[in-house]
């Protein structure tokens, strides 16, 4: 009572004031009203200056003091700094019904324009306290196997739109009822407008049920040109770095429906595969004499080997009655195969490659190339350069060591070797000329 008392007198003073400059009827009225809005706007704007210049400085030296990590993230996602603006509309909700009274169509402009104001407001704040919701659980392990931001951009969509509905209701003065179940005939609209939104949210949906993608994880998708690590994961879509720093940026619901591969497993084994060949020339390949074995016996990888074999062969030779005189009857080694034991047991035998998991030297289909020797291990780390440097130093001494055995590895020739052999060629015949001549 006391304040629309002294609103009574001001507006006497002010009704006083304007007659006695010569304003009368409906010019007094408009003059009026006009000063009232601008009072009305004036309080409003001391008020969220109050409110983010004094009440929010106060309320953050003395939040600081609590160091609680929740005050971090809602300052840094100005959750507070946009709650003060709730202010001027808490002034025109106070003030409004008493120096807006007399004036009902401005009223009326003054709460439709206040209504949509506090929508807004309040939809911004919403999105804040959404974000540092979503970077707290950023903190938390489990946010890099159960990204929650498609979840996030999803839920703010719905609010968007939720937001625009209520606007639209106060403009148009219909429930917001009224205005959903015109929705309803607009759903294939809806649907072509979001589609890109339904699919990223259904894809989102299942690569976080099934665990597919995980923050940091390594997957190739070649079509998209990704090969690298999974920085992060949204609705829409999914970004890689890849190791040349590069930035691939791939739709979430292509990861379901195109399909990739997650390098994921081998970083939890621990090891990382080697799968390389060398190319064994074909002409080198043969029977051991009894001088290759003696001198094969001599290695310590191998030893054992010679002796189990031999042994086997000797008796299986004497049981067939196999005539020894020719190498081509019955079993023999060859230094093909003691070469591919002697890499089995260096395998076996080496400090970093895991014994618990599959290790194998095998042959593959002979080419154009020749016969393909190929290692198949795992390394004891997934770390790129130590496993690079692994794998070198286990062919540097396979490549050592493949003349001990006699073998040859096959090489295009080069430019120099055909020369040389060009040149070899031309001596030979030159040479059988002379002699012709002299002949």
């Amino acid at each position: 009572m006391l304040e629309l008392s002294l609103f009574l007198s001001l507006d006497q003073w002010l009704t006083g004031v304007l007659e006695s400059i010569g304003l009368t009827g409906d010019y007094v009225y408009y003059t009026k009203a006009l000063i009232t809005i601008i009072i009305l706007a004036f309080l409003s704007f001391l008020a969220n200056w109050i409110a983010k210049n004094l009440i929010l400085v106060v309320f953050w030296k003395i939040a600081s003091r609590s160091k609680s990590q929740w005050i971090e993230f809602m300052g840094k996602n100005k959750v507070f700094r946009r709650l003060s603006h709730l202010a001027p509309a808490i002034i025109i909700y106070t003030v409004g019904p008493v120096i807006l009274s007399e004036y009902d169509k401005l009223a009326e402009l003054t709460y439709l324009i206040t209504h949509i104001y506090l929508v807004i407001i309040g939809w911004l704040v919403l999105y804040a306290f959404i974000d540092a919701l979503s970077d707290i659980y950023d903190t938390f392990e489990i946010s890099k196997s159960r990204p929650v931001k498609g979840y996030v951009q999803i839920f703010k969509i719905i609010t968007g739109i939720i937001a625009a509905i209520l606007i639209l209701s106060f403009l148009l003065g219909k429930s917001p009822v009224y205005l959903l179940t015109g929705l309803g005939a607009m759903t294939a609209i809806l649907i072509l407008v979001f589609r890109d939104t339904i699919l990223g949210f259904v894809g989102g949906v299942q690569i976080t049920a099934n665990d597919l993608v995980q923050i940091n994880d390594w997957i190739e998708m070649p079509k998209y040109g990704a090969d690298g690590t999974v920085v992060d994961i949204t609705l829409h879509t999914v970004l890689v770095q890849n190791w040349d720093r590069t930035i691939s940026v791939i739709p979430t619901y292509a990861l379901i429906s195109e399909g990739f591969k997650n390098w994921r497993g081998m970083i939890r084994a621990g090891g990382r595969r080697i799968m390389r060949s060398v190319y064994i020339d074909v002409k080198s390949i043969r029977f051991c004499d009894d001088e290759m074995l003696a001198r094969f016996e001599k290695v310590h990888y191998l030893k054992d080997y010679i002796k189990k074999r031999k042994k086997e062969i000797d008796e299986y030779n004497k049981k067939h009655n196999i005539d020894d005189s020719n190498l081509i009857n019955g079993r023999r080694m060859t230094n093909l195969g003691t070469f591919r034991a002697y890499i089995t047991n260096y395998l076996s035998n080496h400090p970093l490659v895991r014994q618990d998991l599959i290790y194998m030297v095998r042959q593959l289909q002979p080419n154009e190339r020749g016969l393909p020797m190929e290692v198949y291990c795992f390394a004891k780390t997934v770390k790129w350069v130590e496993f690079e440097r692994i794998q070198a130093d286990i062919f540097d001494h396979i490549l050592s060591v493949v003349s001990f055995f006699d073998l040859k590895i096959f090489q295009l020739p080069s430019e120099l070797n055909v020369n040389f052999q060009d040149k070899s060629i031309g001596l030979e015949s030159g040479g059988k000329n002379i002699q012709d001549s002299k002949g």
